[in-house]
């Protein structure tokens, strides 16, 4: 039989393992840094937990799991002779793989809602499965990286999840990249004014395309969307938006001043743009988009996205505020505010980059030779003290000749090898090669752990 994995999926080797871990290591540390703490879900949840929590297209690509034994034993005979698998589903699964971070998250705050502190603030880095079509960038099984605070309406949330983005991508070793910022609660205001919310989505598409197809492509595309030359006159301040933050919001001040909400939108902006001006940012550059309008089916308040400026790619981040995150466990009132990182993306802009440190995929820090029994028995006690002192270390496991040796050190990216020869034993002093430079010293062992450390 020829060994293969499921469509979707993928095997990682341990250079892609170490520059993942790193990719995670560093995001994480800023997670904790802002007071966030982590926890675990199971790999699998109640199917009846994760069902009609994404919609009728959601809940198809599910991933069901089938009942332990013979799991046809219970299932009504009527429904499987209809051969309709949604009539016999739940008779014959009662589990499925987890679809996301954010609903098993929700079931959590409810289950332990006596044993946590509020504002409850947690971060998540595990993987989610999808049955989805898999395509170039789309994958069945993927990691989400969710950091999210729930029981606390103060908008400081949305401007440290900023501070979050600026310092983990910097430190990731990105310069230049976007935060992009919208309010669920102004696009509800331009809805208000010109009384076509089912239109929301069209119009900040079409505006959106306006650097694309001017001024005349943005209200001819709209106009075919079911736009009316009323509308479109209403829309022209939000089509025409451009300068800095500030400049936008004056703008928007006088199109929304008859809209209550919309009003209450610009208004948590401004909040947020305050709290940033405390804070001084790295690398991000922060924008009011109000073509911004991911996530329009829950998300209540503030709107994130995040773009690379330096590689073509989509979004590498992204969320917002939901009101009632724990109301479908039947726990209300509980609002919440979350982002995640797009780490299978960001992997790709930073490998495009070359932004992946040696030091990332280095898993042994030096190799020691191995010639004959006499070097391993001298070797032995070597490599003990490395590994001692905490310096990663591998003795060759088997006598060969030192070109065998030295591809092996070259393939692992071992950055010191430590050669172990007769003239060596005699001395004590023993030859450390720099692999990157080729430079030799003779130096003994307290030297090398010294020179390591």
């Amino acid at each position: 039989m020829k060994p293969g994995i499921p469509k979707g999926t993928r095997d990682f080797s341990p250079v892609e393992v170490a520059r993942r871990t790193y990719i995670f290591d560093t995001i994480k540390t800023v997670f904790r840094k802002f007071g966030y703490q982590p926890i675990e879900t199971p790999t699998m949840e109640n199917l009846s937990t994760l069902t009609g929590k994404y919609g009728e297209e959601g809940d198809q690509l599910i991933f069901k799991i089938l009942n332990s034994g013979d799991y046809l034993a219970k299932a009504d005979e009527q429904k499987l002779s209809a051969r309709n698998s949604k009539l016999v589903t739940f008779q014959i699964s009662e589990k499925a793989l987890r679809y996301d971070l954010t609903v098993p998250f929700a079931r959590y705050v409810v289950m332990h809602q006596n044993d946590i502190a509020m504002p409850f603030k947690r971060y998540q880095v595990q993987p989610v499965w999808r049955a989805d079509r898999p395509q170039k960038g789309r994958y069945r099984e993927f990691y989400q990286c969710d950091v999210d605070v729930v029981g606390s309406e103060s908008l400081l949330n949305e401007a440290e999840f900023i501070c979050i983005y600026d310092e983990a991508l910097s430190n990731l070793g990105l310069k230049d990249f976007t935060i992009k910022i919208n309010n669920r609660k102004i696009l509800s205001g331009i809805a208000d004014i010109i009384g076509k919310p089912e239109l929301i989505v069209d119009m900040t598409v079409a505006i959106d395309k306006l650097d694309k197809i001017g001024y005349d492509g943005v209200t001819k595309e709209l106009a075919e969307k079911g736009f009316t030359a009323t509308d479109i006159e209403k829309l022209r301040p939000f089509i025409e938006l451009s300068g800095t933050n500030t400049d936008k919001l004056d703008v928007m001040k006088q199109a929304l001043a008859a809209s209550e909400i919309g009003k209450k939108g610009i208004e948590e902006i401004e909040t947020i743009f305050e709290y940033l001006s405390s804070f001084e940012l790295n690398n991000a550059k922060v924008e009011l988009d109000i073509t911004l309008a991911r996530g329009l089916n829950y998300y209540t308040g503030a709107i994130f996205e995040v773009k690379s400026n330096e590689v073509q790619m989509g979004s590498i981040g992204g969320g917002g505020r939901y009101d009632d995150l724990t109301g479908m466990f039947g726990l209300k009132g509980v609002t919440g505010a979350g982002i995640s990182f797009g780490a299978d993306r960001i992997y790709d802009v930073m490998l495009e980059l070359n932004l992946f440190p040696d030091s990332a995929t280095v898993s042994t820090q030096v190799l020691i030779t191995n010639f004959d029994k006499l070097a391993e028995k001298y070797a032995l006690p070597v490599v003990a003290k490395l590994r001692k002192e905490g310096i990663s270390s591998e003795l060759y496991p088997a006598s060969a000749k030192l070109q065998k040796q030295m591809k092996y050190a070259d393939a692992k990216n071992i950055p010191f090898v430590v050669l172990i020869g007769d003239e060596e034993m005699k001395s004590g002093k023993l030859t450390l090669k720099n692999m990157h430079s080729g430079d030799q010293e003779q130096l003994d062992i307290d030297e090398i752990i010294a020179k390591l450390k």
